[in-house]
This record gives C-alpha cells, sequence and structure tokens, in this order.
C-alpha cells in the first residue's frame, strides 16, 4: 500500500475515531449538562488545571519523537515507557499532598478530593502513551479508533449513570477515570508489544533532544489553553467558569471534528514526506483544501446557530455560554489553515519553531486574558479572537520560510470553501428571519441545517466541479 493510500485510510480511521468519540461522548456531556449546574463544571475544571500543567512533564514529548524518528529500535521504546511511568507516579504523589493548597487558593475545599482521584489519571496515561506512539508510527488509525470508542462508550455510562444516581461532581470524575482505565485496558490487549525491564541513557537522550521542545510547546499551550481557566475562576469564581467550559467544549467539539481527523494523520504522513520538499508541499495544500471544505461550514454554521444550539441542547440555565461560543467558532474559522503548522514543524524536524511560535502566541494570550477578565467571559474569549487574527500573517511568513511555500496557492486552498460557506450563512439567516417567530426551535434548527447543507454542497458543486469529484473519489 502506498503511502499517499496510507494516509487517507489513516484520515477516513481518524474521521471514525474522531466523530465517533465526539458524537458519544458529547451526547454524554450534553446529558450530564442537562442533570448537573454550571458550578459542577467549574470544580472539575478547575480541577483540571493544575492536572493538566503536570501532565505536560509525564510523557517529556517522547511520544511525538518516536512518531517523528525515521529509524526506530527497540530500547527507544523501553526507555520512554519507564520514564513515562516513573514521573507519573512522583507526581500523582506531589498532587495528592499539595490538593489541600490548591483548594485554599480557590477557596474551594471541594477541590480537594476531587483532585486526588482524578490524579489517578496520570499514572493510566503513562501506561499507554508508547503504545499509542507505535500505533501512529504505522497508521494503524483503526486500531485506536476501536480503543478510544469502547472507552468513551463506557465511561459515559458510568457517568450518565452516576448523574442519575444523584452523585453530582463525582459523575465527571469516574467517567473521566473510567475512560482511561479502559483505554489502557483495551490497548494492552490488541497491542503486542510489552516494554522490557531496560533503560538506555543514549536512546534516553536521542528522544530527550526533540521532546524538550515539545514540553516547551506543551507548556505554551497548557498557557494559551488554561490561563482563561484560571483566571476565570479565580477572579469570577466557578459558576462562570462553568458557563465558559461548556462553550469551550462545544468549540473543541467543533475543532476535533473538523480539523483533528487530518491533523492526526499529517505528523507521520508529512514525516515520511520530510526530504521530498515539493511532495510535502503539495500533501499541505490537500490537507487545508480538505480540512477547509469540512472546518469553515461547520465553525460559520456554529456561530449563526448558537443560540438555537444551546437551548436545545443543554438549556435555558446556559444561555450565558452563547455569546462565548460565538466569539470562539469565530477564532476556529483560521483553524482549517494553522492547526497543521504544529505538525509539519515536528515533521521536518523543527521543534523549535513551533516552541517559538506557541510561546509568543501563549504570552500574548495570557496578557489578553489577565486584562479581559476584568469585563467578564465574553470579553476572555474575545481576546483568544483577536489574537488568533493578529497573529496569521506571522505564521503565514514562518510557513513559507521553512517549507518555501507559494503564498497565493496556499491561501486560495480555502477560497472555495470560504464561497461554500458564505452562501450557506445566507441561507441561515434568510430562514432565521422568516421563520423564527413561526415554528419552534427544534425544527427551525433542523430546517437550517438541512437546507444550509443542501445549499453548501450545490455551491461546491458549481464553483469548482473539480474539486467536488475530487472529494468524492477520495471518499470512494
Amino acid at each position: 500500500m502506498s503511502l499517499k493510500q496510507k494516509a487517507v485510510k489513516g484520515v477516513v480511521w481518524s474521521a471514525i475515531e474522531n466523530w465517533g468519540r465526539q458524537v458519544i461522548s458529547s451526547g454524554t456531556f450534553f446529558l450530564l449538562a442537562r442533570l448537573l449546574d454550571p458550578e459542577t463544571f467549574g470544580l472539575v475544571a478547575l480541577s483540571s488545571i493544575f492536572l493538566a500543567f503536570l501532565q505536560i512533564f509525564i510523557d517529556q514529548g517522547f511520544s511525538q519523537a518516536i512518531v517523528q524518528r525515521q529509524d526506530i529500535e527497540s530500547e527507544h521504546l523501553d526507555t520512554a515507557f519507564w520514564t513515562n511511568l516513573g514521573i507519573s507516579l512522583i507526581l500523582m504523589i506531589l498532587i495528592i499532598l499539595s490538593a489541600g493548597s490548591i483548594a485554599e487558593l480557590f477557596q474551594e475545599p471541594q477541590l480537594t478530593p476531587i483532585i486526588r482521584c482524578l490524579s489517578l489519571g496520570f499514572l493510566l496515561n503513562a501506561l499507554s502513551n508508547v503504545q499509542t506512539a507505535i500505533f501512529q508510527r504505522k497508521l494503524a488509525f483503526n486500531t485506536l479508533a476501536k480503543r478510544t470508542l469502547a472507552a468513551i462508550v463506557i465511561g459515559g455510562i458510568v457517568g450518565v449513570a452516576m448523574a442519575f444516581m444523584g452523585f453530582g461532581v463525582w459523575s465527571l470524575v469516574g467517567q473521566q477515570l473510567t475512560n482511561s482505565l479502559i483505554q489502557v485496558l483495551v490497548l494492552w490487549r490488541i497491542s503486542d508489544w510489552r516494554p522490557q525491564l531496560r533503560f538506555s541513557q543514549r536512546h534516553f537522550q536521542e528522544l530527550f533532544s526533540f521532546g524538550i521542545n515539545v514540553v516547551g510547546i506543551s507548556f505554551c499551550t497548557f498557557l494559551s489553553r488554561r490561563s482563561d481557566d484560571f483566571l476565570i475562576g479565580y477572579f469570577l469564581g466557578s459558576t462562570a467558569l462553568g458557563y465558559y467550559t461548556i462553550a469551550y467544549r462545544v468549540f473543541s467539539l467543533l475543532t476535533e471534528m473538523l480539523t483533528g481527523i487530518v491533523v492526526k494523520v499529517t505528523l507521520p504522513t508529512f514525516a515520511k514526506l520530510q526530504k521530498e520538499p515539493e511532495k510535502l508541499r503539495n500533501a499541505l495544500y490537500q490537507a487545508i483544501q480538505l480540512t477547509s471544505l469540512i472546518a469553515f461550514p461547520g465553525f460559520f454554521g456554529a456561530v449563526a446557530l448558537a443560540p438555537e444550539i444551546v437551548r436545545i441542547i443543554f438549556g435555558e440555565q446556559w444561555e450565558a455560554s452563547i455569546p462565548v461560543m460565538q466569539v470562539l467558532n469565530l477564532a476556529g474559522i483560521l483553524y482549517a489553515y494553522f492547526y497543521f503548522n504544529g505538525s509539519l514543524m515536528m515533521a521536518v524536524g523543527k521543534p523549535s519553531w513551533k516552541l517559538a511560535m506557541d510561546f509568543v502566541q501563549s504570552i500574548i494570550n495570557v496578557i489578553g486574558f489577565a486584562i479581559a477578565v476584568r469585563w467578564g467571559i465574553v470579553a476572555v474569549a474575545t481576546a483568544f479572537m483577536i489574537r488568533a487574527y493578529l497573529m496569521a500573517p506571522f505564521i503565514v511568513w514562518l510557513i513559507w520560510r521553512l517549507v518555501h511555500i507559494d503564498v497565493r496557492t496556499y491561501l486560495r486552498q480555502g477560497v472555495v470553501p470560504l464561497a461554500g460557506a458564505v452562501a450557506m450563512l445566507g441561507t441561515i439567516f434568510t430562514i432565521k428571519y422568516f421563520l423564527i417567530h413561526s415554528i419552534n426551535t427544534y425544527l427551525l434548527l433542523a430546517l437550517t441545517i438541512i437546507f444550509s447543507s443542501i445549499v453548501y454542497v450545490l455551491s461546491i458543486f458549481l464553483i469548482s466541479p473539480q474539486l467536488f469529484w475530487k472529494v468524492v473519489k477520495m471518499v470512494r
């Protein structure tokens, strides 16, 4: 099977995993949002801030180093596994001992037992990082998809059952831990790799020289993604953070479903093309074009239909999340272009470039969030969106420097999808203008989704028949 066939097959299985995972986990999340209050989600979000920070240091970037390396030896895998496991045990003990102090910082005593229980996830994640990297390296996304879907289904059942039984915040804790445990059990069942009791200093250094940049990148990502949660939780409280968490969860859901299906395949695919620059550039163009076709209508549609989506799925009590959701998804439109940049930089052995880019973005995010938080959660989301658009020209310049793209060709990949998305938006607003007071919200949402989808597909067909049939052929 050629690399192109493997990549396309990987995209298909990545789509099955992402969409299946998101549909199932989102269904569970929507049920829990109906059963639990904003404060409950805010408490778990506060706990996750510190756990996510320590999670950065468990893998040491070794998983991505395993995927990126052209040659891998068994000693690399063994060294990575025991390093991950040892660090996870140390960090789990550390967080158990410091949980009380963290709870006092936010004046939320309920956080102490929640943080201690969730810290078990460190150990579970460490047990599966290397096996996951091995399957990604082989582009065996079908195996990872089956594992993920099984874990989400079982975890979701546990979480919803606990919520119905009145366990409150522990429903979310139980769901997360069950999910992680099932993923480990399934992965060890289907993987034929087992660690041997050995550690190589040389192989550690080879992985660490690449992975240390990944650690830096993950730290910058943490600052960009979690500093808003920290500031909202500290200054505005757990209830406000609950509203923000719901909006960001929808944004993350769309990001994973609309861009994540291709991104997972790009790192191993780009890595195999790192010595063929022309093919690498073409692969980048095709990835952007394919993702734009999916992402543009998804993010634009979420902006236009946010009021109906929130009221139907989450209920009237979550209306404060609507404007936050709209602002975040305006920023998501850029992801169709820029979500691959990290994979590209890592694939060609330039993790330091991504580290520098992420560092600049994270600093701007933190400053923007700190200034905006006094005006509320919508202002924080707006700061995130403004940073995304201000950084866009700089990121294009970085990609040009890295792989010598033709900027016009690069930007042209999204023109047709953008035109189709604009036509789709016109359809949505027209339907809402004439029918919003005539029919119920459920029927209005259904009609807008159906007719706007038809208009989008027809627009693509009429504007660029060649692109339309290219996608049809790819699906076949």
